[in-house]
Formats: structure tokens, sequence, C-alpha cells
């Protein structure tokens, strides 16, 4: 077998590469490149099941980064359990063939209890007293502390939230070195999720200052792991899970659904939480994908029929099978190219939700890109997230409410499966490989490069 790594470098597509990755334009021209239809809906956590197990969503269940445990009547999202991946693994197959094959997961998602041999993923601490501490979870076990000794603690507000930047990608770049250097695995897989946080805020212009610096950041950071690869004689292969669509319509849906009488909402402390459980029909938001709910089910036809006629939807199609049937929508949507679901459900900002103002990826019934945005209106938010620090520090709970409930100031999105060519995900060698057309055959392309087959 060969060693490889696979570099999963978000966002990145054929119409980004050029002046401003000079690195990666250099690599794809050395290789052979294949760009393909995207993983549906096309967001990280079905993306990423996808390409390491070979299976559809129907067989993998991975139907979005989040969705409605029907039975809990509760929305769950960003959970880190491998074992809600179906299927086996790329790893456990190339094991079964060698058993001295061995596996380096690094950031990607569902990377807890994964049979994996070596495996870091964002994991806080939750003291009783109601703080929230930054830290990582490895196995085994007292290999973050290991990690951590060395490069110091994960840079975690640099992972998401307004300071998302090249911090948290760099300090995954450092680890993956770290790990191939201490444990030489037979494939690395790296999470490299920079690219994600500027196209979703500005949009993918390469004409902007800001992209096309945050291209360069990655694109360097991209080329010390490419030369630190080829100095150890490790095969890379770089990877992308979708491309970032420019977008200037948010659809509220579950707003529209309150006008419909379909939700339900309680007051709690004065300010108005979504009722799942109780609500007629709510959607759960994905980026350009929405799951929709049909708790009365004789409204089915009716809430098809009533969606068909939204502005900025494009298509609504029927939940998907299988293993998925359990958790996905009774209706999937689809939003137009230019266009994203929120999650928003109330009609006051008063009356909003304490989390619908802070970086809360748990609490929100949907997915928020606008936690990438400090809120223009608030005086001096420097000095706000300041004295939570200090209040944090000293072990006090506070609230950092400096997101903005202005979803105009998202510019990129992602999920839809059908996209114009210079917007795919990516599939590259330095080898030739057989061209990749679609999510589920990279699984296949990986285990190729692994056993030498390209």
């Amino acid at each position: 077998m060969k060693r490889v790594a696979v570099l999963d470098v978000v966002g990145l597509t054929s119409g980004l590469i050029g002046e401003y990755t000079p690195r990666i334009a250099e690599y794809v021209s050395g290789g052979q490149l294949s760009s393909f239809k995207p993983a549906f809906p096309a967001v990280t956590c079905t993306a990423q099941s996808s390409y390491l197990t070979g299976r559809a969503v129907e067989e993998h269940g991975i139907v979005a980064n989040g969705w409605y445990d029907r039975e809990a009547a509760e929305v769950k999202f960003w959970k880190q359990s491998n074992h809600l991946v179906k299927g086996e693994k790329i790893w456990e197959v190339l094991r079964a063939r060698d058993p001295e094959f061995t596996c380096a997961k690094l950031f990607w998602w569902y990377n807890m209890y994964s049979s994996a041999d070596w495996t870091i993923t964002p994991r806080p601490a939750y003291p009783a007293n109601g703080r929230k501490v930054f830290d990582v979870y490895s196995q085994p076990m007292g290999m973050k502390e290991e990690i951590k000794g060395e490069l110091g603690d994960f840079p975690f507000p640099s992972f998401w939230g307004p300071n998302a930047g090249i911090a948290s990608s760099q300090w995954i770049a450092d680890s993956a070195r770290w790990v191939e250097r201490e444990k030489e695995p037979t494939l690395s897989l790296v999470y490299l999720p920079h690219l994600d946080y500027c196209l979703q805020q500005y949009g993918p212009d390469l004409g902007d200052e800001r992209v096309s610096g945050e291209l360069l950041r990655v694109d360097a950071l991209v080329g010390e792991l490419l030369d630190f690869y080829d100095e150890r004689g490790v095969e890379v292969v770089l990877l992308s899970e979708y491309g970032i669509s420019a977008v200037d319509q948010p659809v509220h849906l579950n707003r529209l659904f309150r006008e419909k009488g379909w939700i339900t909402v309680k007051d709690e402390l004065g300010l108005e939480m979504l009722d799942c459980g109780a609500s007629r029909v709510f959607a759960v938001a994905d980026h350009q994908v929405a799951h929709v709910y049909v708790n009365d089910v004789s409204l089915v036809g009716e809430v098809r029929e009533f969606l068909e006629g939204v502005s900025g939807v494009d298509e609504v199609r029927s939940a998907p099978g299988g293993y998925s049937a359990e958790r996905a929508g009774d209706l999937v949507v689809v939003s137009d190219p230019n266009a994203w679901f929120t999650y928003y459900y109330w009609e006051d900002d008063v009356v909003a939700p304490d989390f619908a103002r802070c970086v809360d990826i748990h609490r929100k019934v949907g997915y928020d890109p606008v936690e990438l945005f400090l809120d223009p209106e608030l005086k001096f938010p420097k000095l706000r997230i300041a004295k939570f620090l200090l209040k944090k520090k000293l072990g006090f709970r506070a609230m950092l409410e400096v997101i903005p409930l202005d979803a105009s100031l998202v510019k990129g999105s992602h999920g839809r499966d059908d996209v114009a060519e210079g917007e795919r995900p990516l599939f590259v060698t330095r080898g030739r490989h057989e061209v990749v057309t679609c999510a589920e055959e990279v699984a296949d392309r990986i285990m190729r490069c692994v056993m030498g087959d390209v």
C-alpha cells in the first residue's frame, strides 16, 4: 500500500484556482483534476459521509448537518458520534485487506468513537456552572495533550464565528504534521475549513480583495503541506466538498409557516422559542436546503403546494428513502441559486431567543451563517468581547451577544447539487485517476490511491 494524505480544502473549486492559488494551480497542472456533482445536500456532514463510505444518503443516513429527532422532538445539529454514519468506512475496508494499514482522521466530522486509528476533533467541555471551555477530543485520549503540549491550545474562536480565520486551519495542518512524524499513518484525512468563512461572508468574487487575500493564505498553507508530504514520500489528494454560490436572497420559511398558523411558539421569559413538537409544520434550514417536517400529515399536499409558490424556492423534493427516512423531513426544499434558507421564526427582533445573537450551533433550529459577522450596530464590540472573556476567565457565566439578526449580510451559500461547472467540488491527484463523476465515487478513488491503482 502507498501512503496517502487527503487534504479536504473546503470550498475549493476550479473557478477559484488561478492567480491567487499558485501552489494549488501548480499541483493541478502536474496531475489530473475531476470536478463532480456534489452530494445532496452539498453540506459538510453529508459530503464527508458519502466520501468515506461510498454510499448515497439513503444508505449512510446523514441527511444534512443536523435534523429533527422525531422521538425526542428536538433538532440536533453537529453531533459527533461516528455511529451515526451507517456503512463500512474506507479505513475499515483497507484494514481488512492489509492489517498493517492505519488511518488518521483529523478534524473530519463524526470523529468521536471512530474506528480510525488516530482521530482529533473539536469538543468543548461544559462544566456544571454553565461555562463553555474550548478543547479538542482525541483517540487515543492522551494524544490531544501531547499535541497541545507542542502546538498549544486549539484556537477555537478561529474555527467558527466572527473571528473565524486561518489560525484554525494552520493548527489543524500543524497537528497533521505532528501525527505524520509520530505515527506515519497509511492514510491521513486532513480537514482545512478556511475558505468556507470568507466565501460565505463575501461571496466567491475574486475581484474582492478580502476573498483574494484569503485564497493566498490557504494556498500558502496547502503549499506547505504539499512540500512536507512530498519530502516524506506521501502522495497527496486534494479534495473539496462543495463550491460557494453568490447569494442575495434569504428565505425565512418558518416565518411564512407562522403566517399560515402552522408554527407553535412558546414564551420563555419574554422571548420566543419554537416548539417543534407542537408545531404542525416547521423547517430545519441548512444553507440552500431545508428539511420540512409535517407533524400533521394531512397537510403534506397543502404544504408542498404552498412551498412551490414561495419566492426563492427552486424545487420541492420528496423525502429520501432507506435509512434516511427516519431523519429527513417529509419534504426537502431546494433554494434558487441566489437564495438560501434561514432558521428565523420570530416576527420582531425584540423577542428573538437569547441564543439568536450568540454563536450557538446546537440550540438553533438550523444552520446560521450570520454567526460569521459582528453586529455592525454594536458600539465598541471588541470591548464587549473583552468584558465577556474576563468574566469567563474569572469563572462567571455570561452571554456574548454580538451576532446580528440581519440575514442580508450573507453573500455566499451552498447545498444545491445542480451547480455550474466552476462551482463543483474537486478531486485532484498527481497521477492519473479514473474520472470522479459523483460524491459516492470518491471513496473508491481514495482507496485506489492507497492500493496504488492510479
